[in-house]
């Protein structure tokens, strides 16, 4: 650990073995200061949020990720696909002047052409003009550019002529075949995440990247994820945010031996920001960690809590526990708890007001 301490404070980069050896130290408090330190030389004691909404256009996937309890068959109960149009009467009831962000994800639709994602875009871009639109993962765009026959740089540029401003970072989950191929996940390869990154951040879109960590996955498979995104952010700097999820049980009433512990939670959040060293900020996401834990990881190396959100649906549809959205009010006392400086951002962390 003192071998590790003196690297962090000279600003040595962490290798794997350190990264290892930090998730399966006992000295977790530690940890978390290495951390501390870390995002308060990036970030000082300010905390970003934003005002966003996340939006799901579609739940129908043609894959089945273990994991996922989103996803519906077409023609199953519950399965739906909304036009630009149908998602409007949703958002007029949520819209504010404020509004800077449309998180949209959602389903690898094929019964619909790559046309109606673009349709989508143009119809939200047109009647919202200055809210960004974070939409589409990775992996989304591998499903795009298969149903199209277009590149993953045509399919890109279709989406920013019809108003994408960024990707979200979803689709990464653990970047290892090994577990993507034990979970059954039924899209974009590791190389094919990391190459549709590549592409964009060429193209000039700035992005996010997650991980999503607590189930069959081996912790040299997390760092070797950390590691990823850390040469790529070498190579592009593309990357605004890594946000490190933690999986969710399938049910609401799952035990505790079904969820994440809070110490693997918070070791992981340290990590991330010890290892992923060239990205600016690591999200605390308040969906996967609970409002509370959110609040501790501001000590542990995060400089981010996302944002009001709404209704998220993803996890919910899973078993969080976590409120579907949050207020600015209460995000601005939740960081404020934490003796951090609250900071409402765009999606480019571009500040807008310091409370």
């Amino acid at each position: 650990m003192e071998e590790i301490k003196q690297k962090v404070i000279e600003g040595e980069r962490l290798t794997k073995e350190d990264g290892l050896f930090l998730y399966q130290s006992d000295d977790l408090l530690t940890v978390g200061q290495l951390a501390n330190l870390v995002n308060l030389r990036k970030n000082g004691k300010k905390v970003y949020f934003i005002q966003n909404m996340s939006l799901y256009f579609t739940n129908v996937c043609e894959a089945h990720c273990a994991f996922c309890h989103f996803r519906r068959d077409e023609g199953q109960e519950g399965a739906y696909t909304y036009t630009g149009e149908q998602m409007f009467e949703y958002i007029d009831k949520h819209y504010h002047p404020e509004m800077r962000e449309f998180h949209i994800t959602g389903g690898h639709n094929p019964h619909v052409p790559f046309e109606y994602y673009v349709d989508c875009l143009r119809a939200l871009k047109q009647k919202y003009p200055s809210v960004t639109l974070k939409a589409h993962t990775a992996a989304e765009i591998e499903f795009f550019a298969r149903i199209s026959g277009l590149s993953y740089e045509e399919v890109l540029q279709t989406l920013m002529e019809a108003g994408l401003g960024t990707l979200t970072g979803g689709g990464a989950e653990i970047l290892s075949e090994r577990y993507r191929t034990k979970m059954g996940v039924g899209k974009a390869t590791t190389d094919q995440w990391l190459e549709v990154q590549r592409v964009a951040h060429r193209l000039g879109l700035k992005t996010h990247a997650t991980m999503l960590y607590g189930s069959i996955e081996t912790l040299e498979e997390r760092i070797q994820h950390m590691i990823y995104l850390r040469e790529l952010q070498d190579e592009t700097s593309g990357f605004l945010v890594f946000i490190p999820n933690a999986v969710q049980p399938a049910s609401i009433k799952a035990g505790i031996k079904r969820r994440v512990s809070a110490f693997d939670d918070m070791r992981t959040i340290a990590v991330s920001r010890l290892m992923v060293d060239n990205i600016p900020h690591v999200k605390a996401y308040f969906i996967n960690l609970g409002t509370q834990l959110t609040q501790m990881a501001l000590t542990f190396g995060a400089s981010d809590v996302h944002g009001t959100i709404i209704q998220e649906k993803i996890s919910h549809a899973a078993g969080a526990l976590s409120p579907e959205g949050l207020t600015k009010e209460e995000l601005v006392w939740l960081i404020k708890g934490a003796g951090r400086i609250p900071v409402e951002r765009d999606t480019f962390y571009n500040e807008v007001k310091v409370f």
